[in-house]
């Protein structure tokens, strides 16, 4: 019994050494701390910090920082950076690049040109330690970043452009750290620069030109693995991370890189970015936030009243620095009082970077102990103003953007999105589902529901039991997203009125369906299935055919007719494209008249798309082939179609789905329906009268369309 409790003693002894109980400490305190702290309204990032500054070697001393806390903060460092590339929209970026090349530019030089003259004169340092400690001002590591995401702004610009800015001045920062240390040693000369660019050059060749060609590949080959997909996720950040190191800058840099690499093959709303994120926020980032409170040594502040000056002095100017430079850019680019607070949020924290310039600094003599005391309670005191002031700035720009939110433009009432997903093939439903997923509305409390409709025959309770097993397998592809999946089985007469009675019932405004099949002729004649959907259910249908994965597609082509904008859906599609044009960072090349064109880019200003629209302009719409020159292999293609009987119809469409189902088979197609006006639809009592899918007038139109084909017969003939 002695011995049991002398062992039960030593596995207590501090600093803790046993991996499980020390696994187990961590794990409690990114548990509790978020849930303590809320109570206190308190961001929990800072609770993780100040739970390692507690539980450190200069707290209480309870873990000691080894071989394994670093390695599990270094990954929570490198997701941090990995996360914010990933998430960035690439979209907006592209639009803005030149908006986070100034803020870059501005974080750096003007932290930069406060803090060189301030060390050097006020503090007495040398020249080199004035310019690296000045230098350190201008990094700063986005320890903010999982609010903002959290609080669902990543795409918001304040944010693009400050993440867009980070990796500028980082790099900037960084390559002038090799700078300074090879001053230090004598080592300047031309053939250091020159090594250092080449192997810049060497590294972005590597990530930008051969890791994405890998990455299609394996994304292709590999589509079912879905655990697979995750772990060369890893392999990609870890393996970008080892190479900018190589290449003589910070791992962060090439974690960054990896995002940006990556950000147009994962979409935001798909399993794999949901379990990215899930891993990290859960685990990994709050192994590095907790390292990092564990460097911190309070203490420091009362060796002496000039530590104490430097630690003031340091922390002070840092801070203005960052604000400075936020409030320029806020003026410059006018943007508002609320974005250029959470600029300054996300871009005042200090860590990382910070760390890594003063830690090198020290090893290499340039910096004495008391700056980096002093820089250790700057890292403290900047990422606990960074995520007060970017967790209060978040909540007034959701606020605001609730205020001017795009569901309330296209419904004056409160629009909850419900999707349905008619199955018929089991072998597309998967894709379909993806897609489903892809465009749903994040904040919609509806799920995604699947329907199948038996026939109503002597097997159709057999049938009914069959289909919904079927059904339920899917439900782990929807959760894994962490989206609700509803299944229905139920009987009808027959397909199509089985899908009109139940979108009834449900209220669904979205159908998302299988490619049109091939009609015979009796179905032109009297009405095949996918008529009586279009015509009596006035919902937003997609028709899709999905061949090749989304990421074999560089560039979208929205085939839109004349006076296809008056539509009352055309907002929501316009909206769900753009949608698709994020997550896969494709550009949208619009086929439309000039009129048209211009309202879609109104529209998309007044919704804040960031969506990049080019325009190729069509009048003579009897012509394909003006179009079909246009358009390659590598497009995604999706066409605006219309009702017999509205605005935008035009009866040279009716074949579109052919035309392009035998000239592209190799390309994903989506057919349009947009939502019709519902007050300026026929009522019941008029139903009778108006029905242009009634047999005598489908008979007359099919015998229209002979007539006009034979017509064009004897046109090409002459």
């Amino acid at each position: 019994m002695t011995e049991f409790f002398k062992h039960l003693w030593h596995e207590f002894e501090l600093p803790l050494g046993n991996p499980v109980l020390v696994f187990s400490l961590i794990l409690l305190i990114i548990l509790l701390s978020p849930i303590l702290l809320k109570r206190l309204n308190i961001p929990a990032i800072i609770g993780l910090i100040i739970s390692g500054v507690i539980i450190g070697p200069h707290g209480l001393n309870i873990l000691e920082k080894n071989a394994a806390i670093d390695l599990f903060s270094t990954i929570g460092l490198l997701y941090i950076m990995f996360i914010a590339g990933l998430e960035l929209d690439m979209n907006e970026f592209k639009v803005n690049k030149n908006k986070s090349f100034l803020f870059g530019f501005l974080t750096f030089i003007i932290p930069l040109s406060i803090g060189f003259p301030v060390c050097y004169y006020a503090l007495g340092f040398s020249f080199n330690a004035s310019l690296l400690t000045a230098s350190m001002f201008s990094t700063h590591t986005l320890v903010a970043y999982p609010i903002v995401s959290k609080l669902g702004i990543a795409k918001n610009q304040a944010v693009a452009i400050t993440v867009g800015g980070t990796i500028l001045t980082d790099t900037a920062v960084l390559i002038l750290l090799a700078v300074i240390i090879g001053n230090n040693q004598g080592d300047i000369g031309s053939g250091f620069y020159w090594t250092l660019a080449a192997s810049l050059a060497i590294f972005s060749a590597i990530m930008f030109l051969i890791v994405p060609r890998i990455a299609k590949w394996f994304f292709r080959k590999l589509e079912s693995e879905k655990h697979a997909h995750y772990i060369f996720v890893l392999a990609v950040v870890f393996f970008s991370a080892f190479l900018a190191e190589v290449a003589g800058v910070e791992t962060i840099i090439g974690a960054f890189v990896a995002g940006l690499v990556l950000n147009p093959l994962i979409p935001h709303s798909s399993p794999l970015m949901n379990r990215i994120e899930f891993n990290g926020n859960a685990l990994f980032i709050p192994f590095f936030l907790i390292s990092v409170g564990m460097i911190v040594d309070v203490r420091v502040i009362l060796t002496g009243p000039f530590a104490l000056i430097v630690a003031g002095t340091l922390t002070i100017v840092a801070l203005f620095g960052k604000w400075f430079a936020a409030l320029v850019t806020q003026l410059i680019l006018r943007y508002t009082k609320s974005q250029r607070q959470l600029i300054f949020g996300l871009s005042s924290s200090h860590a990382a970077a910070t760390l890594a310039i003063i830690l090198v600094g020290y090893e290499a003599k340039i910096l004495d102990e008391n700056i980096l005391n002093g820089t250790i309670v700057l890292i403290l005191i900047t990422c606990v103003v960074a995520s007060f002031v970017t967790e209060r700035a978040a909540k007034k720009i959701v606020t605001e953007e609730k205020n001017y939110s795009s569901r309330e433009l296209y419904s004056n009432t409160s629009y909850n999105e419900h999707i349905l997903i008619p199955v018929e093939n089991f072998e597309h439903l998967e894709h379909l589902l993806d897609f489903a997923l892809l465009i749903k509305d994040k904040e919609s409390s509806n799920p995604v529901t699947l329907l199948s409709v038996v026939i109503n025959d002597e097997e159709a309770e057999y049938n009914v039991q069959k289909y919904r097993k079927e059904l339920s397998k899917y439900e782990t592809l929807a959760s894994a997203s962490e989206n609700r999946l509803n299944t229905i089985a139920t009987i009808d007469f027959n397909t199509a009125s089985g899908v009109v009675r139940t979108t009834r019932e449900l209220m669904a405004d979205i159908l998302i369906c299988g490619w049109p099949e091939k009609v015979v002729f009796f179905d032109k004649l009297f009405g095949d299935k996918n008529d009586k959907i279009i015509t009596e259910i006035n919902k937003n249908i997609f028709f899709c055919r999905f061949v090749v994965p989304f990421i074999e597609k560089n560039r979208m082509v929205f085939i839109c007719p004349p006076h296809a904008e008056l539509e009352y859906g055309f907002e929501l599609i316009l909206q769900k494209i753009a949608r698709i044009s994020s997550e896969f960072s494709m550009h949208i090349l619009v086929f439309s008249e000039n009129k048209t064109f211009e309202a879609i880019q109104s529209r998309a200003m007044k919704l804040k798309l960031t969506t990049r629209f080019l325009f190729l302009a069509v009048t003579d719409w009897q012509n394909f082939e003006i179009v079909s020159k246009e358009i390659n292999q590598h497009d995604l293609i999706i066409s605006n179609m219309a009702r017999k009987g509205s605005v935008s119809y035009m009866s040279s469409f009716d074949s579109l789905p052919q035309v392009l189902e035998q000239n592209y088979p190799k390309n994903n197609l989506i057919l349009v329906y947009p939502q019709e006006n519902s007050s300026a639809l026929t009522t019941d009592m008029y139903k009778d009268f108006a029905n242009t899918s009634s047999p005598i007038v489908k008979g007359i139109e099919v015998i229209e369309t002979i007539g006009k084909g034979i017509g064009n017969v004897f046109k090409k003939n002459e």
